[in-house]
């Protein structure tokens, strides 16, 4: 298999075959060419090359003129210069003159090829940074965020104003309503997308070491401590952190946050060094921060710290509109990743997703879609494919402003949640924690704080 395509350039015959040899017995197929006109003119004919090595002083166009030219010509090429020993100057000129690279005369055949790889290695590296960037900024586009109804719309608009500024986020919204997508879209259209994007589940990690993933830990901190580890918050420097189910931290770990936004400074647990910090935060919750707060199990100067700007989500029982277009979305997106090729939903499928009350949010539906086409029978989902339970769901209430409708607390709508969600897992605690969007141990908690008689785990 050839390794890459080279051109060399050198009017000394001797040099120019040693060079064009020695890369040949590396895998390269390799050009060669006794003056730089003809290697110009090779390159404007848009033939595939990935590297250019060329001597610097030549009869007529010399190596400076040709490397200049062939920056513009192919601005991703790869061009080493070779020198003559000791010369200094012409080594800066070329780097200057737009080469990658230089190396001196005599060519040390080891030392060119090692140059090269160099070179190809780093031009393969930036094109598939170049390629995951692009890919990152479709995935997190306002486009690639499926919504067209009234609600969604005006999230759109709110993202949009909010993303440029330096300003903290809290974002609202039922679990699996696409909290963790809606703040990666706000860093990637932030001017800190050219760092790290930093997520951390509060509800999905024990409390007793949750302090220890924020703010990281010195060596021998407590049993178990074998390194000094970095935490999510010193991580995010630079970029952004997104803290979601914030309302799970302890009180303990509020009034360290709290110090954390006002200092802009972390402790790592067992250490005595104050780290300054730079960072936006994003904190998403499915809990109602303001009963939170009167209720005493949240801060007020924390929540006051967090929802400098506010975003809600609505949950998709709301904008059943854009169920349609999320399942086309997703049919698309498991077409691809599971190798099938799904070209049609009947509308008696929309018609039974518009009937669930999705539970599970947007997630939800992203898995039954997930299932529905990894096991299709054909090209197109009927209502045969849909999932059993889904087909005999009740009916959602009727929209508000109907006679029949009845406000519900918010505590009683909760816990309807989870114990539909059990009955539809068969129990499975897990199964329902993931569906619900929430950690297992939070859900767990639910249970108890509720009271809730959960059915047993059934098989499967």
């Amino acid at each position: 298999m050839v390794k890459g395509i080279l051109m060399v350039v050198d009017d000394d015959d001797g040099s120019r075959e040693a060079m064009a040899s020695g890369l040949r017995k590396s895998g390269y197929e390799v050009l060669t060419f006794d003056s730089a006109q003809p290697a110009l003119a090779y390159l404007q004919e848009g033939r595939p090359v990935d590297a250019l090595i060329t001597d610097v002083r030549m009869p007529g166009m010399d190596g400076y003129a040709l490397t200049a030219a062939a920056r513009r010509e192919r601005p991703e090429l790869a061009i080493l210069m070779v020198t003559a020993f000791g010369d200094i100057d012409g080594a800066v000129q070329a780097l200057k003159g737009g080469a990658d690279d230089y190396l001196t005369k005599p060519v040390n055949l080891l030392e060119l090829r090692r140059r090269v790889e160099l070179q190809l290695e780093r031009r393969v590296l930036a094109r598939q940074t170049a390629e995951l960037k692009e890919r990152l900024d479709r995935y997190y586009s306002f486009a690639a965020i499926v919504g067209r109804s009234p609600a969604m719309q005006r999230v759109f608009e709110r993202v949009k104003v909010v993303a440029p500024a330096p300003s903290t986020v809290l974002i609202l919204g039922e679990s699996g309503t696409g909290k963790e997508l809606i703040a990666n879209a706000i860093h990637q259209h932030s001017p800190r997308a050219g760092r790290r994007f930093v997520a951390l589940n509060c509800g999905a990690i024990p409390g007793d070491i949750l302090e220890a993933e924020l703010f990281g830990h010195e060596k021998g901190a407590f049993t178990g401590a074998h390194q000094r580890r970095i935490g999510k918050i010193e991580s995010a420097h630079g970029g952004t952190l997104f803290l979601d189910e914030i309302s799970e931290l302890s009180a303990d770990l509020q009034v360290k946050l709290l110090r954390v936004l006002e200092q802009r400074v972390i402790t790592r647990v067992g250490g005595n060094d104050e780290i300054p910090v730079d960072f936006r935060l994003i904190a998403a919750t499915n809990r109602d921060l303001e009963s939170e707060v009167r209720e005493g199990r949240f801060r007020q100067d924390l929540y006051f710290r967090l929802k400098v700007v506010t975003v809600e989500l609505p949950p998709l029982r709301e904008r059943p509109e854009d169920i349609p277009l999320l399942v086309q979305h997703f049919v698309e997106h498991f077409n691809l990743q599971l190798g099938r090729n799904v070209k049609r939903v009947d509308a008696s499928v929309i018609d039974v997703f518009r009937a669930y009350p999705w539970p599970g949010n947007v997630r939800e539906l992203k898995n039954v879609v997930e299932s529905m086409v990894l096991f299709a029978r054909g090209e197109e989902l009927s209502l045969q494919d849909v999932p059993a339970e889904l087909r005999k769901a009740p009916s959602p209430a009727p929209a508000s402003g109907s006679a029949a409708w009845v406000p519900r607390r918010m505590e009683d709508l909760e816990k309807e949640a989870i114990l539909k969600t059990l009955e539809f897992t068969s129990g499975h605690r897990a199964r329902a924690a993931e569906l619900l969007g929430i950690g297992l141990r939070t859900l767990q908690r639910k249970i108890k704080e509720y009271k809730l008689k959960v059915p047993p785990a059934g098989r499967g």
